[in-house]
């Protein structure tokens, strides 16, 4: 079982027999002699997506999980069910849209870089790649006279995601979004 400071980024741990992964973590030493050292924690679930933070001194001990990462193409959407093909051994995994609501705004059917963590042979969840590229399927006319610096307008894109987009993009473009903060990042 390891330890509080081991914990890193990306360390998979188990917290009331659910599979979290550590988020964020803060080290807090105290002046005072004798103090231990504070480890600030923020977990979130694998499986229901919600965030804990916890406290914990540096000798405290969580159990480990095994999760595995493999990369993955997005599929097909069908039902309510997102299907995703393992790059190695073309084996598929079915995750329900409910446990994508915020990665469902980014998949395009062929998306590629996406990572799957699984655990005991089933998927928990899909890491997106920092990137993606989606079509401005709708957006309104640009005025005349605009220009790369004018000012941003809202253009739907091919997943349904409205982002806002300088005022010279037109339907049919290929923009960049960062998945992260959901936003024009530039034209492809």
């Amino acid at each position: 079982m390891p330890k509080a400071s081991d914990f890193r980024r990306g360390t998979f741990v188990s917290i009331n027999d659910q599979p979290h992964v550590v988020e964020d973590l803060q080290v807090q030493t105290p002046s005072a002699r004798g103090g231990a050292s504070l480890y600030k924690i923020r977990f979130r679930n694998l499986v229901s997506k919600q965030k804990q933070d916890q406290t914990l001194r540096g000798d405290d001990e969580l159990p480990s999980v095994d999760v595995q990462r493999r990369e993955v193409q997005f599929s097909y959407s069908h039902a309510g069910t997102c299907i995703f093909m393992d790059l190695e051994d073309y084996s598929e995994f079915a995750l329900n849209d409910s446990d994508l609501q915020h990665e469902k705004k980014f998949l395009t059917e062929g998306l590629e870089g996406i990572t799957a963590l699984l655990s005991d042979a089933k998927i928990l969840s899909i890491e997106l790649p920092d990137v993606v590229e989606l079509e401005v399927i709708e957006s309104e006319p640009s005025s005349r006279g605009a220009t790369a610096s004018a000012r941003a307008k809202p253009a739907t894109l091919s997943t349904g995601l409205v982002v806002h987009v300088p005022e010279y993009l037109q339907p049919h473009e290929v923009v960049r979004v960062d998945t992260r903060t959901s936003k024009f990042l530039s034209k492809a």
